[in-house]
């Protein structure tokens, strides 16, 4: 019954879901008519909200960290050594369920510390991996690496606490929990333990029989040979410098060092991207290798670079306010925000985040739609600012298993398309979804 109902899912994805970048201009549009008629205004309003410079263009700023998250995470995943330890963890597997298990493990604890390395090490180790196990189904394979990524904003590159750990002020009021408080929270480890430790039998229960098991293209596991470098000129050879390359690592890590020891542990996603650079500059052992890396990488950031600004757009329409002062993005909040109490207020805030996520895809876009009227609504209840940041938190990164612009990376990678493995990712979505929610329950219960 089980393998019935994933292979529903997958024939109705593969047959519904279009590209990434037509889903944001579907949503556009969803949310353009939504926003007219949930606030009474008209379709010129409209327009200016989404294309103006706080819609269409508000998240250049962003979009360069997010950019930055994942080229930088996936040069230091590219890195040789990083690809030695890959190619090692991908030897514990010898048979579809270790293959099953040990991506998905691996790749979840890789995107809980940085999703972008997490999104790319995933998806090369589903490579590696099936080049030992030819009997797994690769498109299952791939969707293991990715399911990791529904914890990431329960880790160390989460934007929202980050956010929230620098303070966060709306009108007079600062909101502010340091990162210790939501990431390290108990029942936020334990949410993130339950789905470590279930979440590989999972995935391997979804395995297909052999009749419909996809095996790996050949032509997919054929890595591209090494660049070979000649240092022949002095400007080859001032590339190439080890006397450039340790005085930049020990600028580089000379900041990180005096960051944290001035500042504590305060993660924000600017010292997140400075730790993962420096890592990479030390990984490849000298800038002109890592120069190419970088610009390997910056592919996979494509579909940040076209979809960012429609998104940031339908941000613009989620927050255009009537003459009452009244949003979409109100709408949906305050519904849910109306029907709560302190218990029961972080679930539904998770499961409107959840909504608002696929419209939204961005940890900060979703932040920036849903702080301003979850915060305040948090302290009315008696809310603690750690729990309510956690749940939207919680809400936006469970909803990426079904919307498929985070994939693309992963996706490129593995050489599939989303409609691949968005069937799969439906059951993940239901079962990171309960924990969740009975997560939540018990945060406001317990403690």
């Amino acid at each position: 019954m089980f393998k019935k109902f994933t292979n529903g899912c997958v024939r109705v994805i593969n047959r519904w879901l279009p590209d990434p970048f037509l889903f944001a201009v579907i949503l556009t549009i969803v949310v353009f008519i939504a926003a007219m008629v949930g606030t009474a205004q008209g379709p010129i309003a409209m327009i200016n909200a989404w294309g103006n410079d706080k819609g269409f263009w508000n998240l250049l700023g962003f979009s360069m960290q997010m950019a930055l998250v994942l080229v930088l995470g996936s040069a230091l995943a590219s890195a040789n050594i990083c690809k030695k330890i890959l190619r090692k963890v991908a030897g514990l597997a010898n048979s579809k369920k270790s293959a099953i298990i040990v991506t998905t493990v691996i790749s979840t604890i890789c995107c809980w510390l940085n999703w972008g390395f997490g999104l790319i090490a995933g998806a090369l180790l589903a490579k590696e991996i099936a080049r030992r196990v030819r009997d797994v189904d690769y498109p299952l394979l791939i969707a293991s690496a990715y399911s990791g990524f529904v914890i990431w904003h329960a880790g160390f590159s989460g934007s929202i606490p980050l956010t929230i750990a620098g303070g966060y002020t709306i009108g007079e009021t600062t909101y502010q929990a340091a990162t210790s408080a939501p990431l390290f929270h108990p029942m936020n480890l334990i949410m993130v333990g339950l789905i470590l430790v279930l979440m590989p039998l999972v995935n391997y229960a979804m395995h297909p029989d052999k009749e419909h098991t996809i095996a790996v293209s050949p032509e997919l596991l054929v890595d591209p040979e090494p660049k070979k470098y000649n240092i022949d000129t002095p400007a080859d050879k001032i590339e190439h410098s080890k006397i450039l390359w340790v005085i930049v690592l020990v600028m580089g890590f000379g900041y990180i060092i005096y960051y944290f020891v001035t500042q504590g542990f305060n993660l924000g996603l600017n010292i997140v991207n400075m730790i993962f650079m420096f890592l990479g500059i030390l990984a490849h052992g000298n800038l002109r290798k890592y120069v190419d890396a970088i610009g390997e990488a910056a592919s996979g950031a494509a579909g940040i670079l076209l979809q960012f600004p429609f998104y940031a757009g339908i941000m613009g329409l989620m927050v255009a306010k009537n003459a009452d002062g009244l949003s979409l993005a109100a709408i949906i909040s305050n519904f849910f925000a109306a029907i709560s109490t302190p218990v029961s207020f972080p679930i539904w805030t998770f499961l409107s985040a959840g909504i608002v996520n696929f419209f939204v895809p961005s940890g900060g876009g979703q932040w920036a739609v849903q702080g301003p009227i979850v915060m305040p609504a948090a302290e009315k209840l008696g809310v603690e600012v750690g729990r309510a940041a956690m749940a939207i938190a919680w809400g936006d990164q469970w909803t990426n298993m079904i919307q498929p612009f985070w994939a693309l990376p992963a996706l490129g990678v593995a050489g599939l398309s989303a409609r691949n493995v968005m069937g799969y990712l439906v059951i993940v979505l239901i079962f990171t979804g309960i924990v969740a929610c009975l997560g939540f329950l018990a945060w406001g219960l317990l403690f």
